[in-house]
């Protein structure tokens, strides 16, 4: 069944930018920012996504998209699984053949996430404050073209990931990315762990925060 364009979702904004995550960074992408989240992490810096923003249809949002004239498209939040007429959302930019991924805090189920759609799964880690959070049935839902991510709060939250990483073999699903909390935790500090135990992930440092400082980043 073709999903439906007649739905509304709650948006906080679409800008344009260059990715500055993920195995996509640096590519010009289309960001749609979906508003809400039942997540509270402690070094969230989209907070001004958990309410407000105006409530837009789908056919306007995929207007929008278009007009920016690339490829990649990252619909994220807030939690934009928290809405449900994302879903729909992801399918009708897969079927425009834009290049698409997702980012989700892995709080929320994404089994029934379009499968052309690259997956960014965070775990949440001790330090986020949201780490009970979790579903771990998501793991599940994964394959190779999706990616886990563990935002890193310092030492102690290295150590749980590099744990969850070697018993869970994530590696063996997808790509693992390992990301410092801009300001909290030394990107070469994190480099050093990661080298020092041959662990097989990415270390990734936002590329939007190098250019223009703290926030989300243009």
């Amino acid at each position: 069944m073709r999903p439906s364009e007649a739905g509304y979702l709650r948006v906080s904004e679409i800008f344009f930018s260059l990715q500055g995550e993920t195995s996509r960074v640096g590519l010009p992408t289309v960001f749609v920012r979906l508003t809400g989240c039942p997540l509270r992490c402690g070094y969230c810096d989209t907070e001004y996504a958990f309410q407000g923003g105006d409530r837009i249809s789908i056919v306007d949002i995929l207007t929008k998209v278009a007009s920016y004239g690339t490829r990649y498209v990252t619909v994220t939040g807030g939690e934009p699984l928290a809405q449900k007429e994302c879903l729909a959302l992801l399918s009708l930019l897969c079927e425009a053949h834009y290049s698409v991924s997702l980012e989700t805090s892995g709080a929320l189920d994404v089994s029934a996430v379009d499968p052309c759609v690259s997956k960014i799964l965070d775990i949440k880690t001790p330090g986020s404050g949201e780490a009970e959070r979790n579903r771990w049935s998501n793991l599940d839902c994964l394959t190779s073209q999706d990616e886990v991510k563990f935002v890193l709060c310092d030492e102690t939250d290295y150590l749980w990931a590099v744990e969850v990483l070697r018993e869970r073999r994530l590696d063996r699903i997808c790509p693992v990315l390992f990301s410092p909390v801009y300001g909290k935790l030394d990107p070469a500090a994190l480099a050093a762990w990661v080298l020092r135990d041959h662990l097989p992930v990415r270390v990734q440092v936002q590329l939007h925060k190098l250019l223009w400082g703290e926030g989300p980043g243009r």
